[in-house]
């Protein structure tokens, strides 16, 4: 039972109050077909409004099968339009981007219903008003009398109590409104029909009720309710009053539109306007694109920056010696020496600019000793460097002696001694005076080196410097590999050095440049090898202590003879090639190249052999005496003269020394004092010490290394690696503290500014690209909301909530978000092809590309449509607040 008592209606046009009903009192029955008649403006369809719950009565009071609607919230008027009351309007109000079937089906939507018997009803009650066979057409592809059948059947579909029909018929031609009247009239058997009409005949024919208004006020009605049926309505609203406590703990039916729904309605939206969906997107995806081609272009360099801070750690590691000077502080030096001054002018002066006594006197007092021993036990037992090291190299005082085979035309194997790098070369040639002294030559040891080189890292390091040429990565300590440059080429000194060639060949040659009396027909010509003989050549190797015995408690020196026979021993230690390397196209590493490279366990393994033999195990275990002459340390006396004497007579800097003062050594010594001798020996340092034994023996405390190298992983890893040493010196005296040298800090200390400067840069571009996308999308949400501003009311018809109705356009929103995400992302894709084909043609380097990360795509396809949301927040907002009724009217 339906009831309207005293309602007035009053629309606020400016200052004016306008009347659309004034005091309208009437019943309805639960199943009769009511026509409303009146001229227009005479408050028909705002009656109908209220009626359906569009609209709100300025006051008096609706009542609904006896309950009061004063005290209606949203959500309950919201249940009442969506259970209660369907609606037939004049112009159809079909969404035009849903199809038949699916504009039946949303009222079912809105409640709850799940999709198999939804699809079901709508079915059945397209097939009730005859549309079965036009369930999947759009409703611009039916005629005026299809669509408001389409609308009849949606207002059905929830099998609502009442159903409002405005103008039904006033767009329709005779025949077909006479086909929509007997539909409503069989419709109005079982429930209430009210319909507003300017049509008095069909009024007439069809309905069984007339009422007739005038501004606002009713004026006739043809078939009121009884004294009877008043009674009964009277008595059904005291029942209802009884039964409020009831009421309030019955559960009121929700209305609620799914999210998936909200993205079908949307979605189907967009598709009717194909092109401006994919400009709009891809203006949204601007910002996006601009993002990730930052993201793309940094992501590259980041990675071959990590590239090469791995290989530059592994050319500049940090390096703590055990005398170590101050490198920035002989810089300092430098710089205030050079540094302009200010001179008095017209002086007629010319000054010295210290430019060489302040670095003496900064190399002077920077050098330091560092505790090499208490540091590495730090290293390895307390610290945590190794997690943030690729590597850590302990390296000692140990000599690699090495010996290749000879073989002559007789097939007779004869072991010659290697040599240890180019100033080792010349002096075998004799022009080791050409070369100056190894103190002094520094270019020249940079240049031809010891040609034997610990391989750093581990092999999955290794392998990232380096590319395998032929063979494999040494395995075990006897293994080691021929470093080659990537045009597999071998400098000639290194192959003289190592023994793959014969360094008799330059003797030759250099004998018959100096031989004026031939001609010169002797040459130097290049050599190439098979890998087979690469692979071929092995080093016997003895060890500093294998040079001594021990015999009757002294340490007496081998002879040629002896040695020779030790290097051909079956079990003389032997390392063999087992694989060609060179450096990866893009590595950075400075390890030299054409010399042979050795694996970490080599070097403490042979150290370990020294350590172990007789005669360093002799000389350790008797520290005050020397076994080598058989007299205590520093303890010679008057008795040991004459060996001292003969000793001086072939020391070669004694043997200068007297032909610079024009005598002959024996003249010299003879002529010397026995306590002279003493005190000369004594000053030149030529009495033996325990330690300078143990040197000469081999002998190493792999506890107290010489130099300890520490690689990092990065530049992260190093500043990491620097707090801790910082720490350590912290907590120590500072004559214990350890002072080290950190290249990479010098060559580096402004890049860190530079790249800060341009992440700023990025940083100020990224968030104006961003904040104007989300400008653009919360317009373009906001147009979308004016055209839907029809579609808005009739979902407000059908029972949506202000939320039902925010979610719609949400939901259009982030479908906007995502095809401006992907579109972002492809067009980052198709751009970073283009830029790297720009990259390599400035730069040449193969590894630096842009690359966009998979799980960077993603994030930023969310972010663009979270950016989208946010920006679609304010339009939805505005979108939920419309006034139902005046959507409706919105063409």
């Amino acid at each position: 039972m339906l009831e309207l008592r005293n309602i007035v209606k009053e629309y606020k046009t400016g200052d004016t109050k306008v009347t659309a009903l004034n005091g309208v009192s009437m019943q309805f029955r639960k199943n009769e077909f009511v026509s409303i008649l009146g001229a227009s403006g005479c408050g028909k369809t705002t009656l109908l409004n209220i009626v359906g719950g569009l609209d709100r009565y300025t006051s008096g009071d609706l009542i609904i099968n006896g309950v009061s609607t004063k005290l209606y919230r949203d959500s309950d008027w919201d249940s009442y339009r969506n259970h209660s009351v369907g609606f037939v309007f004049q112009s159809y109000n079909l969404i035009p981007h849903q199809s038949v079937l699916s504009n039946v089906e949303l009222a079912l939507t809105l409640s709850g219903v799940s999709k198999a018997e939804r699809r079901a009803r709508a079915k059945e009650a397209l097939e009730q008003v005859g549309l079965g066979d036009q369930l999947h057409k759009k409703p611009n592809q039916m005629s005026g009398g299809q669509m408001q059948r389409v609308a009849i059947a949606r207002a059905l579909v929830n099998n609502p109590d009442i159903l409002l029909a405005d103008e039904p018929t006033g767009a329709l031609d005779t025949t077909t409104s006479v086909q929509i009247m007997e539909l409503l009239k069989e419709v109005a058997k079982d429930r209430l029909v009210i319909m507003v009409t300017h049509n008095p005949e069909l009024a007439e024919e069809y309905s069984t009720r007339i009422i007739r208004l005038r501004d606002g006020e009713l004026i006739g009605d043809s078939n009121p309710l009884t004294e009877e049926e008043l009674a009964s309505l009277a008595e059904a609203e005291e029942k209802a009053i009884q039964a409020k406590g009831k009421k309030k703990k019955e559960k009121t039916k929700k209305t609620s539109m799914s999210f998936l729904t909200a993205l079908s309605l949307s979605l189907n939206n967009l598709l009717t306007k194909k092109g401006r969906t994919v400009l709009t997107s891809f203006a949204g995806s601007i910002g996006i694109i601009g993002i990730a081609l930052i993201l793309s272009v940094s992501t590259g360099v980041n990675a071959y920056i990590t590239d090469i801070e791995h290989s530059t750690m592994s050319s500049y590691p940090l390096q703590i010696q055990r005398s170590t000077m101050d490198t920035m502080t002989m810089l300092t030096s430098l710089m205030e020496a050079t540094a302009p001054k200010d001179r008095p002018e017209g002086e007629k002066k010319v000054y010295s600019n210290d430019i060489m006594t302040g670095m003496m006197q900064s190399i002077a007092s920077g050098v330091t000793t560092n505790n090499m021993k208490d540091f590495k036990h730090f290293i390895d037992e307390e610290s945590k460097i190794g997690d943030y090291a690729t590597d850590i190299k302990y390296s000692y005082q140990a000599n690699l002696n090495t010996y290749s085979a000879i073989v002559d035309e007789n097939g007779v194997v004869t072991y010659r001694k290697n040599l240890n790098g180019l100033p080792e070369l010349m002096e075998e040639i004799g022009m080791g005076s050409m070369m100056g002294t190894e103190e002094t030559n520094t270019s020249t040891n940079m240049m031809g080196g010891n040609p034997w080189s610990e391989l750093v890292g581990d092999e999955e390091y290794i392998l990232s410097q380096y590319e395998i040429v032929d063979g494999h990565l040494p395995k075990n300590a006897n293994q080691v590999v021929l470093i080659v440059d990537r045009q597999r080429q071998v400098s000639d000194y290194i192959l003289y050095t190592i023994g793959l060639r014969d360094v008799q060949e330059i003797k030759d040659y250099l004998k018959s440049v100096s031989d004026t009396d031939k001609t010169n027909d002797l040459k130097l010509e290049s050599t190439e090898y098979t890998f087979d003989e690469i692979y071929g050549h092995k080093f016997r190797v003895l060890l500093d202590s294998d040079y001594y015995e021990l015999k009757n408690g002294k340490i007496e020196e081998l002879t040629d003879e002896q040695i020779a026979m030790k290097v051909m021993r079956e079990d003389t230690l032997e390392l063999e090639i087992v694989g060609i390397i060179c450096p990866a196209e893009d590595a950075v590493t400075t390890t030299s190249i054409g010399c042979i490279g050795y694996t970490a366990d080599l070097m403490p393994s042979l150290i370990q052999k020294v350590n172990d033999s007789d005669v360093v195990k002799a000389q350790l275990a008797d520290e005050n005496n020397d076994l080598f002459t058989g007299t205590p340390f520093g303890g010679y006396g008057l008795e040991d003269v004459p060996m001292l004497r003969q000793m001086m007579k072939l020391n070669p800097e004694m043997i200068q020394w007297a032909a610079g003062m024009g005598v002959t050594i024996d003249i010299l010594v003879d002529n010397m004092t026995d306590a002279e001798v003493l005190q000369m020996m004594s000053m030149s340092g030529d009495l033996a010490t325990y330690e300078e034994n143990l040197a000469k023996l081999g002998y190493v405390d792999m506890a107290d290394p010489n130099t300890i190298l520490i690689y990092p992983k990065d530049f992260e890893s190093k500043d990491e690696i620097n707090r801790i040493i910082s720490e350590y010196n912290a907590g120590k005296a500072e004559e214990d503290q350890i002072t080290y040298t950190d290249t990479v800090a010098l060559l580096m200390s402004s890049v860190t500014t530079i790249v800060n400067a341009i992440s700023y840069v990025l940083i100020a571009f990224v968030a104006i690209s961003l904040i104007v996308s989300s400008i653009m999308i919360g317009i373009i949400t906001y147009i979308s909301v004016l055209e839907r501003t029809k579609e808005i009311g009739i979902l407000r018809a059908i029972g949506a909530s202000k939320k039902d109705i925010s979610r719609v356009f949400n939901a259009e929103t982030l479908i906007v978000g995502f095809c401006a995400g992907a579109i972002g992302i492809l067009m980052t894709l198709f751009f970073n092809v283009i830029i790297n084909v720009i990259l390599f043609s400035l730069t040449e380097i193969a590894a630096l590309r842009a690359v966009l990360p998979l799980g960077a795509a993603f994030i930023l396809v969310g972010i663009s449509m979270l950016l989208t949301f946010i920006a679609g927040l304010i339009p939805s907002k505005f979108a939920s607040k419309k006034d139902p009724v005046v959507a409706l009217r919105t063409e």
